[in-house]
């Protein structure tokens, strides 16, 4: 199929970040992954990537921590491009800049949201008319993380986490999310979860009914009781300092505390704004994080501006 011309110059697209507010892990697999119950949700946290027609395909970066991430073709955002215009027999010709705000290796899905903000600002850039099932194909080759950036919303991943069931929410969650120093490695976590898990009966993963039901309905208090991680153990055996981000978040008044995702970022669930502004200011005066994030949810997916 010979892609179309477009005449729109340049396309930005917005995307979220995510907190797992369940990630239950099952053992390893054969193929090295798990089997995980992973419940998303997209939280008011942003990158933008911005596509331009190019000569060659080309990424640059702007914002927090950008020193830390790739600008080459071993970039997600540029094996999206690569892999869309692939599929449509077309040079991966465009120059993607994208715009951090997103915690780098901080386990709120950066890099796997700039996958899929390239993803549709390619697509919308060359008029790919790709259904949203290939998008979410190829997203899904691209990483686990990847289909939900997305969907955005609130999901059930299972397999790896990228088969997704969306899920409702009734109402508005406040959060603060702690920024650590350094980044934390996602196969290294879950290579510390392989270990210190070896030897016993790792449950299969489910979603918990009550968590369902907490989200569903809206009910922050219901939800802090249910947030779960199973990686959360492994991050803090590599990174024992996030004991007391934790500490310092709950001691503040957080509803409930945890690590997001393979970490180092700490999320922390607050009843409403005013708490979350009181949260975010506790957490810095206590000198156990880098910088401080406010952000509500749920938040919409890949969104063309």
């Amino acid at each position: 199929m010979t892609a179309t011309t477009t005449a729109a110059a340049t396309v930005t697209v917005r995307v979220p970040a995510k907190v797992n507010v369940q990630l239950a892990v099952g053992a390893a697999r054969p193929d090295g992954f798990h089997d995980l119950a992973n419940v998303f949700l997209a939280v008011g946290l942003y990158d933008e990537v911005t596509a331009t027609p190019a000569d060659t395909l080309r990424i640059t970066a702007e914002g927090h921590d950008v020193d830390r991430i790739p600008l080459d073709r071993t970039n997600l955002a540029a094996r999206a491009a690569e892999l869309l215009a692939a599929r449509y027999g077309r040079s991966p010709d465009v120059h993607l800049h994208i715009t951090k705000d997103i915690p780098v290796a901080g386990g709120m899905a950066g890099g796997s949201a700039d996958a899929a903000g390239a993803l549709l600002a390619c697509d919308t850039l060359w008029s790919t008319g790709a259904s949203r099932d290939e998008l979410l194909d190829i997203c899904a080759e691209l990483g686990s993380d990847v289909p939900f950036s997305l969907v955005g919303g609130a999901a059930l991943g299972r397999g790896r986490g990228e088969l997704l069931t969306p899920l409702p929410v009734g109402g508005a969650f406040h959060w603060v999310f702690a920024v650590a120093d350094g980044g934390l490695s996602t196969p290294a976590v879950y290579g510390e979860f392989d270990r210190l898990t070896e030897g016993t009966d790792v449950p299969a993963p489910e979603a918990a009914p009550e968590l369902l039901a907490a989200l569903a309905t809206g009910d922050a208090t219901a939800l802090a009781a249910a947030l779960t991680n199973d990686l959360q153990p492994a991050a803090l055996s590599l990174r024992p300092s996030l004991a007391a981000t934790l500490a310092a978040g709950t001691t503040a008044g957080a509803l409930a505390s945890l690590v997001s995702g393979s970490g180092p970022t700490t999320a922390f669930l607050v009843k409403n704004a005013e708490s979350a502004e009181a949260v975010a200011t506790a957490l810095l005066a206590s000198g156990t994080c880098r910088a401080v994030r406010v952000a509500d949810s749920p938040a919409a997916g890949a969104t063309v501006l």
